[in-house]
């Protein structure tokens, strides 16, 4: 008791460290395999080795704790898998900038070289990753860590890698992928942001190779223009047709193109005529497949011009774009040029412009992948929150196209591909083979490239649990339960997954799908670490607690929508973890001075589930409260109350608070099981901030310190703490861990014990009725006082007139807690008469209420104010009325406005009346 009294306030400083290690050193985290019922699992979306964490993870992350820890408390096995992404493009770029920044060049290093420094790399930003999660307080079991690149999930890549390729289903082409001249790689089109630009569109004047006369075609990028091998017109364009087979000059260059019909060309869209660039356009790539076009690239993949573009080789795409402008322009070949809004690609990653580029890649077939994954979502197997998902879902399933999984890096699973160095012959192999299986040649070449990161990454909900081995592991936790992430890569991985489980696993990868909002600054723009406007959440759990920031960002984000976060949010989480404190202090002082017991006075061990609704099967809990009492503390605590409670011990506001307590166990339940987690936050929130410490603990103070009374409100204060910190446990689980180390009839760890859940209707549903009334009364006799500026330490009478002699009695019974609540003097009850004068005057339902003015307020400096208060008003009546008599403005104004007018002036009249009325109430 006495480190409770020291404590003016609470301060998570040290405490959250402790109870990690404690959870930690005793296992709490691994799934209790003793248990019954089916395991919950989740598999953490892994952050990518590049840094720290962002507010995105914190949100993330937060709300998968908060499930794996409400499905622990209810007996569940809990299972949540620890793991990190190597991240291939992201982590490339910041190994070589640092290489950079020391004057090492990659390639002077040599791919075993440049490996080892990102190994270096990856190991560093790991432990400082695995800090800040368990800063958070993420009850992971990292026992089973994995890494997407470590040797079991190598094995995995490799093996499925292999799998697909001998079905058919990966294959090597020469194809227009989408490049990055930045990161010298291609990406696939998932990777690519498409962004607003304004730009031009040139026209530019093709000649015809013989005779007089010219083509104009329009381009946003001249610079193509020394890839182009064809004009193309629609072949049933009237205007145009008979000009197929033609040829034209291409301008700045020696070379003739022909005049091709195809139906890419559309007669009704800009010139009619079509420059074709195969190698640098996706829509041309295919009419050049259609029609047996050669492939002519112009620039490097640095995205410098080379030979083709003659005069112009060695120039940067956008210098060249430049100069081929001008060159046609002084040749006279420029017809126009016209301002164009079109989209952009960039690469996400390095925020560089993308350039089709034409490229031997690998790729992996989708059609028939998609297939199971487009029926799980559509019959039920896997459900998405929010359901507007499905819709983008089905649609991208719908239009899926074939994947691009190679990359021209070095950090990333190695494709594991080997050719014979003699015939050239390709070899799939998870080890080098000894020599080619066609010639026997023992000189191999592993291919150079590296698989797309999101090859390992769509392999995420098994291959930590042990695939393709460990078929134990994966029988018992596989599928996986839950998938908590943010929508903007449903396409990247989340229906990746999907495809991968129901092809390797045969069978869904989870059974429901929880969709995040984006976490988002002041200015509406995605928090980031490469944007740079990202707090370190270290930073903040220093600065306010990780319950704080746990409980702040959960119950202020409605589930799929963005939360827009300033570090004033945390104030909300703060407040209330320095309020669950201030009410257990005053609960356990009051229970210390009591002479109560300070430790558990039982051996008995509390049942590992807790339903409320199982245990008043034999007895009415509206007949005997007090039965009620002991029956929860037994299942809360184990054993017996300290002190005996009659049914008649209990109090209207005794039996209410447990009314509510039981009602917002079932709300927590409930929004919980629908996936509003921030719904189940803010009910148990309101139940303890603004029910139990606003209503019940002021009501019952004084029996707190009444050495008849006591124990019975002690106790079940004590036990509405120990039920609320059950509930908040998974939202803010170091503080209600502490606090229930604290409470004295605990026992064992809060974050293995049962949470409460009640299937029934809460009982005293008429105790519930009565205390909001109470509620009511003592709001309006609140409302009145501030109306008549009665200074918060002054008590008076409050009269209450009900209308029928009947209700006198029942109302007298509850008048001394109203008199309590409303900070009154006395409250007296009554029926008919004369309305007492000068008095303040509310109305409650049926019920008037009356403050006599006499001794409560200053009944002329009253009157003054009012007085005050009426002038302004009547001021601003006068030029209304001139307003709305002056012809020219309500001729011209709009009519809304004018209606608004005479709306305020209605208001302000029936103000002036009230104010009026109350004036002569307090004489002259």
């Amino acid at each position: 008791m006495e480190e409770i009294r020291q404590m003016a306030q609470y301060s998570p400083e040290g405490i959250e460290n402790k109870w990690y290690k404690a959870w930690e050193k005793d296992g709490l985290f691994a799934p209790d395999e003793t248990l019954e019922a089916d395991p919950f699992v989740i598999t953490l979306p892994p952050p990518n080795v590049t840094g720290i964490l962002h507010m995105g993870h914190c949100l993330g992350n937060s709300i998968q704790d908060v499930l794996i820890r409400w499905a622990r408390m209810r007996g569940r096995p809990a299972l949540w898998v620890p793991g990190m992404d190597h991240a291939s493009i992201a982590t490339e770029q910041v190994v070589s900038k640092q290489l950079a920044a020391d004057g090492i060049n990659k390639h002077d290093l040599g791919r075993d070289g440049f490996l080892e420094k990102a190994w270096d790399w990856k190991n560093h930003t790991h432990d400082r990753i695995a800090q800040q999660i368990r800063r958070l307080g993420c009850s992971l079991d990292w026992e089973r860590e994995a890494f997407t690149m470590d040797d079991e999930r190598n094995e995995a890549v490799k093996n499925a890698f292999i799998a697909l390729k001998k079905k058919d289903l990966i294959y090597r082409d020469v194809y227009l992928v989408n490049w990055c001249p930045h990161d010298q790689t291609a990406i696939s089109d998932d990777e690519v942001e498409h962004k607003e630009k304004e730009g031009s569109l040139w026209h530019l004047r093709y000649p015809f190779a013989e005779g007089e006369g010219h083509v104009t075609v329009a381009t946003t990028r001249p610079e193509t223009m020394f890839g182009d091998v064809a004009v193309a017109v629609h072949p049933e364009d009237p205007e145009r047709m008979h000009l197929i087979g033609k040829e034209v000059r291409l301008p700045l260059t020696e070379r003739t193109i022909p005049i091709i019909g195809d139906h890419h060309a559309d007669p009704e869209k800009g010139t009619g005529f079509v420059k074709i660039t195969p190698a640098h356009d996706p829509n041309d790539f295919e009419v050049g497949r259609r029609n047996d076009l050669p492939q002519v690239i112009c620039m490097t993949p640095t995205a410098e011009m080379n030979s083709e573009a003659g005069q112009f080789e060695g120039m940067d795409r956008y210098e060249c774009r430049k100069a081929t402008v001008k060159a046609m322009d002084e040749l006279g070949l420029l017809d126009k040029i016209e301002k164009n809004i079109h989209q952009v690609g960039h690469h996400d990653r390095c925020g560089h412009v993308i350039e089709p580029y034409l490229s031997k890649q690998w790729f992996l077939r989708m059609d028939d992948l998609a297939e199971p994954a487009r029926a799980a979502v559509k019959d039920g197997e896997i459900t998405l929150f929010p359901e507007r998902w499905v819709g983008v879902y089905n649609n991208w399933m719908s239009n899926i196209r074939d994947w691009c999984i190679s990359r021209q890096l070095w950090w990333g699973h190695r494709i594991p591909v080997y050719y014979c160095d003699e015939c050239g012959f390709e070899m799939a192999s998870g080890e080098a083979p000894a020599a080619c299986s066609q010639c026997n040649c023992a000189n191999l070449t592993q291919d150079e490239d590296v698989l797309d990161t999101w090859f390992s990454s769509w392999l995420w909900t098994f291959s930590p649990l042990g695939w393709p081995q460990n078929d134990e592991e994966l029988k018992k936790y596989h599928p996986t339960s839950l998938l908590v992430r943010a929508a903007d890569i449903i396409f990247f991985w989340v229906a990746r997954m999907v495809m991968a489980s129901y092809e390797f696993m045969d069978e869904k990868p989870f059974s429901e799908v929880l969709f995040t909002g984006i976490v988002r600054d002041e200015k509406g723009q995605k928090m980031s670490k490469s944007l740079g406007n990202s707090p370190d959440p270290i930073d903040l759990i220093d600065t306010y607690g990780a319950d704080a920031l746990r409980c702040s960002l959960v119950m202020l984000t409605p589930t799929g929508q963005d939360i827009f976060f300033t570090e004033s949010t945390l104030e909300v989480g703060r407040n209330f973890c320095n309020k669950i404190f201030q009410a257990t202090k005053l609960v356990l002082t009051a229970w210390d001075e009591a002479g109560l017991p300070a430790e558990a006075w039982s051996d008995a061990v509390p049942p590992r589930t807790l339903n409320f609704s199982d245990m008043g099967d034999a007895y009415d809990y509206d007949d005997e409260p007090g039965r009620l009492v002991a029956d929860m503390w037994a299942g809360v605590f184990g054993g017996d109350l300290a002190v005996s409670i009659s049914n008649e011990d209990l109090t209207l506001e005794d039996r209410w608070v447990l009314s509510r307590l039981l009602q917002t166990v079932a709300e927590a339940n409930d929004n919980m099981d629908k996936r509003r987690l921030n719904d189940s936050a803010y009910s148990v929130f309101n139940f303890f901030r603004h029910e139990f410490c606003d209503w019940y603990l002021e009501a019952t103070k004084p029996r707190m310190r009444d050495s008849d009374n006591q124990g019975v409100s002690l106790s079940i204060a004590v036990l509405v703490l120990g039920v609320s910190y059950k509930l908040l446990h998974p939202l803010m689980p170091f503080i209600t861990e502490e606090l229930w180390s604290w409470l004295p009839a605990s026992k064992g760890y809060l974050m293995t014990s049962s949470y409460p859940v009640l299937e029934d209707e809460a009982p005293f549903k008429k105790s519930f009725e009565d205390f909001e009334e109470v509620k009511e009364l003592v709001n309006v006799v609140r409302n009145v006082r501030n109306e008549l500026g009665v200074p918060p330490g002054k008590r008076g009478l409050a009269i209450l007139r009900v209308p029928q002699e009947s209700e006198i009695a029942p109302m007298q019974n509850v008048s001394s807690l109203v008199a309590l609540l409303a900070k009154m003097e006395t409250v007296d009850v009554i029926c008919g008469g004369e309305d007492p004068s000068p008095a303040g005057v509310g109305v409650c339902g049926t019920v008037e209420i009356f403050l006599p003015m006499k001794g409560l307020v200053d009944l002329e400096k009253e009157k003054a104010r009012l007085e005050k208060e009426l002038g302004k008003l009547e001021g601003w009546m006068k030029g209304c009325r001139a307003k709305l008599g002056n012809k020219k403005f309500t001729d011209n104004a709009p009519d809304h406005v004018v209606q608004q007018q005479k709306d305020l002036l209605a208001e302000n009249e029936n103000k002036a009346t009230t104010l009026a009325d109350r004036i002569k109430a307090l004489g002259s």
